[in-house]
C-alpha cells in the first residue's frame, strides 16, 4: 500500500484524494478473512487524469464503468483501485450463459441439506468488496436487470426465496467494456444511468517506457525505446485497418519480455506473444515485417539486459 501510495504522489495525484481514500480504508475495515482477497497488482496503472476521476468516482458512491479498446488497462486498473481502497475483490468473467443464480447464488445440495451457494455479487455486497464485471456487455440485458437494485440508490439485493440484503458501503461494482468484440452487445440506458462511464485512453509513449522500465529495471534503454516504438506501430497499424487488433497486445509485449528474461530470444519470444495471436497467415507475415524492422530476432538476454 505504502509503495502504491508513494507511486501516486510521484504521478502527481492529487493529495486531498489521496488522504481521503485513506481515510476509506480506515472506515472501512475488511475482515481478516477477507483478506487475503485483496488484490496485489503485477503492473500499476498509469495515466494521472484517469486515477483522479477514478478516485473521485469511488469516494462519491459511484459505480464505475471503464470503456475503451484494448491494451488500455482496464483490469489493471481496477485491480489497483481495489488495492488502494484496501478492499477484497471478486472478477466476474461475462459471457452469453451468465445468469442471474450465477451472479447472485443458487441453491446447492452440501450432502445433508439444500443451501444458498453465494455468488461473487452477493459476496462483494455483503463483505464491502468491488466486484469486477469484465466484458459487461457480453451479458444478457436480462441478466444484468437483477443488478439494478443494487447498483442504484437503493442498494439492496432480493435474495429470491431467502432475504432482502442491504450492500455494503464500502462495495463498489466496477464494469469493463471493449468495443466491436465478438458477442458485444450495447448495454442498455437503465444499466449505464448507474455508472459513471470513465473512457480508457491508450497508454502514451512515456508511460510505456516507464512502465517497462518499472517491470523490468535491467533492460537496456535502446531496448525498451524499440518495444516501445513497436508496439505503438502496431497500433497505428490496426488503427488504419492495416491489420487486426489481435496483434495489439500490451500484456502480450511484456510477456514477449518476461521470455527473452529467461533466455529465449527475441524473434521466437515475440512470435509466441504477439504474432502468434493472429491466425490468418498474411497479417502473421505483416506483424512480423514490423517487428523485424525494429528488434533483431537473434538477440538474447545478454544484448537485452544489462
Amino acid at each position: 500500500m505504502i509503495d502504491l501510495e508513494q507511486f501516486l504522489r510521484q504521478e502527481g495525484v492529487d493529495e486531498t484524494l489521496l488522504g481521503e481514500a485513506a481515510q476509506f480504508r480506515a472506515s472501512h475495515q475488511t475482515a481478516e478473512d477477507m483478506r487475503g482477497r485483496i488484490p496485489v497488482p503485477v503492473y500499476k496503472y498509469y495515466g494521472k487524469e484517469v486515477w483522479e476521476k477514478a478516485i473521485a468516482a469511488i469516494l462519491c458512491g459511484e459505480n464505475l464503468l471503464l470503456a475503451g479498446p484494448k491494451a488500455t488497462g482496464k483490469n489493471v486498473l481496477a485491480q489497483n483501485l481495489a488495492l488502494l481502497f484496501g478492499r477484497p475483490l471478486w472478477d466476474v468473467s461475462f459471457h452469453v450463459n451468465v445468469d442471474a443464480a450465477y451472479l447472485i447464488g443458487s441453491d446447492t445440495y452440501d450432502g445433508t441439506r439444500v443451501t444458498f451457494r453465494p455468488g461473487p455479487v452477493y459476496q462483494s455486497a455483503v463483505h464491502g468488496g468491488f466486484a469486477v464485471l469484465d466484458e459487461i456487455n457480453m451479458a444478457r440485458n436480462e441478466a444484468l436487470a437483477v443488478l439494478h437494485a443494487a447498483l442504484d440508490f437503493r442498494r439492496v439485493i432480493d435474495v429470491a426465496g431467502y432475504d432482502k440484503i442491504q450492500v455494503d458501503p464500502a462495495a463498489r461494482f466496477i464494469g469493463t467494456m471493449n468495443y466491436g468484440y465478438a458477442g458485444t452487445r450495447d448495454l442498455n440506458e437503465a444499466l449505464c444511468s448507474r455508472f459513471a462511464i470513465l473512457n480508457m485512453p491508450l497508454i502514451g509513449e512515456e508511460d510505456l517506457g516507464r512502465l517497462i522500465s518499472d517491470s523490468f529495471p535491467d533492460i537496456r534503454e535502446q531496448i525498451r525505446g524499440q518495444f516501445v516504438k513497436l508496439f505503438f506501430e502496431i497500433e497505428r497499424k490496426a488503427h488504419s485497418a492495416e491489420i487486426s487488433e489481435r496483434a495489439l497486445d500490451l500484456r502480450g509485449l511484456l510477456d514477449a519480455i518476461a521470455l527473452m528474461k529467461k533466455g529465449v530470444k527475441s524473434g521466437d519470444a515475440l512470435e509466441m506473444c504477439i504474432v502468434n495471436k493472429t491466425f490468418d497467415e498474411y497479417e502473421r507475415s505483416l506483424v512480423m515485417d514490423v517487428i523485424r524492422a525494429r528488434i533483431p530476432e537473434d538477440l538474447g538476454r545478454k544484448e537485452i539486459f544489462g
